[in-house]
């Protein structure tokens, strides 16, 4: 188990449950050194005072406050720690609401809640069923990182969930930012939602960094002392988007050309089909009727009647010569 963040308790009540907050998150990012780029030493960040100038070492390091520009008022780790405020070492439930209630945008970081011993096993059970079976999440207040946070606790996997959120002040308002109306056909929108139902998916596990993955790459290859991996290919730039439906049916065929391994998804492509040839049109009489025969058909009558004079003419010669032979 990861170490532990955080130790004290959720306060359900009259209920309390000793819990440890555990990072529900890890970093995988790649992180750099600076270094001196002549010999490869590290630069560091110095602590300097800017009164006297000197380095001040890290036991000398407190907080403090600016109340102006000339005073400062010092604040210590005890002073804070003895805050009179109930949620300084408690996770306090203060409501139960809807999942669906909560903007996402107010979610920050997530953490698991770990039983804190065996006395904490069965309320951590208790709670962890009620918000199951109830179908809803709790909204709770603690303290951590010297300031009081609003929390979200809900149910993932048998485990218990504490998010972070901000508080409903920190949230600003998009107002500002909306776009002007403007006319949407009904078509564009089906199409829109067509979009999102050829997307949509289950399971993000699939997703990976690929940033990361091509960073790895040039740093294996440099510490190997290999070429560095060929760049991509440049990505063609997006013009204007005129006709927003060729745009929408676009992003369709394309997204269902990618889940082609789905049966259901598959893009069968639309050939126009083979016109026929046209027939003659039937030559018409003087009194506008149509003779009912094409140019082809009397071709092929034509040809038919000067094959049966070519035989009988072969037929004629052939018995007149049997004759003469037989006289």
């Amino acid at each position: 188990m990861p170490r532990p963040l955080w130790t004290g308790a959720i306060s359900f009540g009259l209920v309390t449950i000793p819990v440890k907050i555990v990072s529900a998150t890890e970093d995988h990012d790649i992180h750099f050194h600076r270094v001196h780029l002549e010999d490869m030493g590290r630069v560091r960040t110095r602590k300097i005072c800017e009164i006297d100038g000197e380095v001040v070492p890290q036991e000398e390091i407190g907080k403090g406050y600016e109340l102006s520009k000339d005073r400062t008022v010092p604040v210590s780790d005890d002073e804070l720690a003895q805050m009179p405020l109930p949620t300084a070492k408690a996770i306090e439930i203060v409501a139960f609401v809807e999942s669906d209630t909560l903007d996402p945008i107010g979610i920050s970081d997530s953490y698991y809640l770990a039983t804190d011993g065996q006395v904490a096993a069965k309320p951590y059970t208790l709670l962890r069923r009620a918000l199951e079976r109830s179908e809803k999440v709790a909204v709770a207040k603690f303290a951590w990182h010297g300031r009081e946070r609003l929390g979200l606790l809900r149910v993932r996997e048998g485990a218990i969930v504490l998010h972070s959120m901000k508080w409903p002040d920190e949230i600003r308002s998009p107002q500002s930012l909306a776009p002007r109306e403007v006319e949407v056909d009904d078509d564009e929108i089906e199409r829109a939602v067509q979009l999102t139902g050829t997307m949509a998916i289950d399971d993000l596990s699939g997703f990976r960094d690929e940033y990361r993955e091509a960073l790895e790459a040039i740093i294996a290859a440099k510490s190997e002392g290999r070429p560095l991996p060929a760049p991509a290919g440049e990505e063609e730039k997006q013009g204007e988007v005129v006709d927003l439906m060729a745009a929408l049916n676009a992003s369709v065929k394309a997204a269902k050309e990618s889940r082609s391994e789905d049966e259901d998804a598959t893009v069968h492509e639309m050939r126009p089909a083979r016109k026929a040839a046209r027939k003659p049109a039937a030559k018409k009489t003087a009194t506008g009727k149509s003779t009912g025969r094409t140019a082809s058909t009397a071709r092929k009558s034509a040809g038919g009647s000067a094959g049966k004079s070519v035989r009988k003419s072969a037929e004629k010669k052939k018995t007149a010569a049997e004759k003469r032979s037989a006289s």
